[in-house]
């Protein structure tokens, strides 16, 4: 198998037991409108994946739940033989339903067939991470997570998990976890105006766990923030580019994962995470959150 030699803004960090670049990405917008179906240029889909490697990403983040299945059979159509060093991490705890939304799946049954699919979409003996996602669509939710976690922890004991993380947590939460078994990663909502999980990233990089943002620009809305289009302009980049280069001088653990099906803006975003910024640049930046 081939190796992926990283050389991207930001170094690697070691996710497990496997260095990783800390610029990854997420493969969520691949499937159709709302992350349902295919996507309408397949050829394109396939580029993206089989770029985004040839370019040093070593971390490609998913989930059964994106077409569904759709954008599972894509990393596995684009990139299988995977390389070696490249971690594919993905995400159980829901399922879609007709309507398009995400309901909840967090039952044992539910759990290890999830795990199953992905295994099966995905072309492997074994998946090299498993975020449980918690919550809802509306942020995380305080709630137990002993017996879905502990579930997910057999399967790890039965050689089919290698790594486990926590998405959509609060802090509470990936403590519970934590207290279970070893986690790797914690995804969970955070950018320059929501900023909820400041202590949460200090602690885990004093752990040696990644945290991982995803929606680094606000989200389905993109975040309007005068201080970012300043800094912005100032530095004749784009907002994002100065989102993701800030997420990266945050704090070392942090690992991006920004989507995009389009290969320029693949690379429009790997050139950005490595943007510049000056310690004026951060302070009015870190400002931001108020």
């Amino acid at each position: 198998m081939t190796t992926i030699t990283p050389d991207l803004p930001g170094g690697t960090w070691t996710l497990g037991n496997t260095p990783v670049s800390r610029v990854g990405y997420g493969a969520m917008q691949l499937a159709g409108p709302w992350v349902m179906g295919p996507p309408s240029d397949r050829a394109a889909a396939l580029t993206v994946l089989r770029d985004a490697v040839a370019s040093g990403i070593t971390h490609i983040d998913t989930a059964e739940t994106y077409g569904p299945r759709v954008v599972n059979e894509l990393i596995r159509e684009a990139l299988y033989p995977y390389p070696e060093n490249l971690v594919v991490a993905t995400k159980v705890g829901g399922r879609r339903d007709a309507q398009g939304g995400w309901p909840a799946a967090r039952t044992p049954d539910e759990l290890r067939q999830q795990v199953d699919d992905n295994l099966e979409t995905l072309g492997v003996d074994a998946l090299d991470l498993v975020h449980l996602r918690l919550g809802d669509a509306n942020g995380p939710v305080a709630e137990p997570v002993q017996d879905a976690f502990e579930t997910l922890v057999g399967l790890q004991e039965q050689g089919i998990i290698r790594h486990l993380g926590v998405s959509n947590a609060t802090a509470v939460q990936v403590a519970q976890a934590q207290a279970i078994a070893p986690i790797v990663s914690v995804q969970n909502w955070y950018n320059l105006a929501n900023r909820r999980d400041d202590d949460l990233i200090d602690r885990l990089a004093d752990d040696g766990v990644a945290f991982i943002p995803f929606f680094p620009l606000g989200g389905f809305t993109p975040l309007q923030s005068d201080g970012l289009s300043a800094v912005a302009a100032r530095l004749g980049a784009t907002r994002m580019a100065v989102a993701l280069a800030w997420l990266l001088h945050r704090s070392p653990n942090i690992l991006l994962i920004p989507g995009t099906s389009s290969a320029q803006h693949l690379q429009e975003n790997i050139a950005g995470a490595g943007l510049a910024l000056s310690d004026d640049d951060l302070l009015e930046l870190g400002a931001i959150a108020g």
